[in-house]
């Protein structure tokens, strides 16, 4: 069974560029699912099964940490790791996301070597 991802970011244009830098990374996904915001990831997770999550912090309705927070709390979900990638890298913000069980950040803008370098040994 192959691995699925799920991408958070309130941006499709961002979330198509993440897509992208992970293929040039050479990090293939079986399926790749999209959620605008922490409420429809939230929604996708309880729906289907994903093995890693990628989001933006800065986001409306809910954000990345408010994700985490909520994320936490549900046994179902709360074992998938969720990287980060977002321009809000500061060690307070980062220092909390770590706590609700972020595995790491990518800072944007990024590369594809950038994503396989931080990706890679998480897979």
């Amino acid at each position: 069974m192959g691995k699925n991802v799920l991408l958070v970011d309130d941006s499709s244009t961002m979330r198509k560029i993440i897509g992208r830098s992970l293929r040039q990374a050479g990090i293939q996904f079986d399926n790749t699912f999209e959620a605008a915001d922490g409420l429809e990831a939230l929604e996708i997770l309880e729906n289907e099964r994903v093995d890693i999550v990628l989001s933006d912090i800065n986001m409306p309705n809910m954000d990345g940490i408010a994700f985490l927070r909520e994320k936490a709390t549900r046994a179902l979900m709360k074992n998938i790791p969720v990287l980060l990638i977002s321009t809000e890298t500061s060690d307070e913000i980062m220092s909390e996301a770590r706590n609700l069980g972020a595995v790491g950040s990518i800072k944007k803008p990024f590369t594809p070597d950038m994503v396989n370098e931080v990706l890679g040994p998480l897979l």
